[in-house]
């Protein structure tokens, strides 16, 4: 029997390790794309749903990375 772990897990949502930070604008326009690719996506797919929210958690988590980074350069 295979032993199932966890481990690791809790750093997938986590930007602030060694993952790069992008420059805010840029990380603005990817958000807005997603945005606007989310705002089309058919709402009874639910794998475009599924992949709308995940790609906009991604940027969502990105933007405020970079927020973040911008902030302690100041």
């Amino acid at each position: 029997m295979t032993a199932v772990t966890t481990a690791g897990l809790d750093q997938l949502g986590d930007l602030t390790g060694d993952a790069a930070v992008l420059p805010v604008d840029i990380a603005r326009t990817l958000a807005r794309q997603a945005r606007a690719e989310a705002a089309s996506a058919d709402i009874h797919d639910h794998h475009a749903m599924l992949g709308a929210a995940v790609t906009l958690d991604m940027r969502l988590a990105s933007l405020l990375a970079a927020l973040d980074a911008e902030e302690v350069v100041r």
